[in-house]
């Protein structure tokens, strides 16, 4: 609901009050939900990617977006999308500046909804990715997932905030929010092991039939069927973390659209997030680079 033009800069280091030097810079298309896709399409999957686009920056999103190999559905909007900085320096520091995103009006909103309902025909699953722009209600995931449950189709609601305590009142499929996020729902701290186990049962407990809390460089924590699950990934040296969590999200619908097994589900979402923290910029892993990291995760029971 939110996509942006991503601006990713690589430093040779980022300090306070001292210089530094830029290496590299790129510009992507970028979102959850556009990442999403990104991982799916690289893994050999079938996507459809669904977004508001509009001005300036919204026309170089089309361009963008043309070049990933996927097919996507972008539904006219009057204000333009926004633009994102991240910064990464060599040593795997990253600092990311996102504007908040364009005003929605009514019409607007009820054109992408009505594209979203419409897609769902051909869908098995519905990945909802990723914050709200201004002027979209709290509840609009929450109504997508209950439009989706009731024509058979699998949920995967992966944003923050209200949007995140509305939707999983709603019974997404899974729910799969980060540390952060998790932190920011049930208003405490999650420092340990035992935290981050209850985090995920409580969560659940908002409405979600399944939950993946996902913990960066400490893997993920799974809830499923009054069954916990921790997946821990092997060390490796993190260049830039961002959009690892996209990428989690990303292969773990993967693997569940093909075995159905979640436990493993995990273990290929946690793969695809390690193996994607280890690239320069905001990229993401193939699926032979997510395989080798795959056969280093360690799943047991919690």
């Amino acid at each position: 609901m939110n996509p942006a033009i991503d601006r990713n800069v690589m430093a040779d280091r980022l300090v306070f009050e001292d210089r530094a030097y830029i290496l590299a810079t790129r510009e992507s298309a970028g979102g959850r939900g556009v990442n999403a896709s990104c991982v799916i399409h690289a893994f050999g999957g079938r996507t459809l990617a669904i977004a508001p686009y509009g001005g300036k920056s919204g026309r170089r999103l089309q361009e963008l977006i043309g070049a990933c190999g996927f097919p996507v559905n972008l539904v006219k909007i009057r204000n333009q999308i926004r633009t994102n900085l991240a910064i990464s320096d060599k040593q795997g520091l990253t600092v990311k500046l996102n504007e908040a995103g364009p005003r929605l009006s009514g019409e607007e909103l009820a054109r992408l909804e009505k594209t979203v309902t419409t897609a769902l025909a051909n869908a098995t699953w519905l990945v909802l990715c990723g914050s709200l722009p201004p002027g979209v209600p709290d509840d609009f995931y929450a109504r997508l997932i209950a439009v989706a449950r009731a024509r058979g189709v699998k949920t995967v609601l992966d944003t923050d905030g209200e949007s995140l305590l509305a939707g999983l009142e709603a019974g997404p499929t899974v729910a799969t929010p980060n540390q952060q996020e998790a932190e920011r729902l049930l208003s405490r701290a999650l420092l340990t092991r035992n935290h981050f186990i209850e985090a995920a049962t409580r969560i659940r407990d908002h409405g979600a039939e399944s939950v993946v809390l996902s913990l960066g460089s400490r893997g993920a924590v799974g809830s499923f069927e009054d069954r916990l699950y921790e997946a821990l990934p092997p060390r490796v040296d993190t260049v830039c973390p961002i959009g690892a969590g996209d990428a989690l999200a990303a292969a773990f619908v993967w693997a569940m659209s093909r075995t159905r097994d979640f436990p493993d589900a995990i273990r290929w979402g946690v793969a695809a997030g390690t193996a994607s923290a280890r690239l320069p910029g905001l990229a993401f892993a193939s699926l032979d680079q997510t395989r080798a990291v795959y056969e280093q995760v360690e799943i047991r029971s919690a």
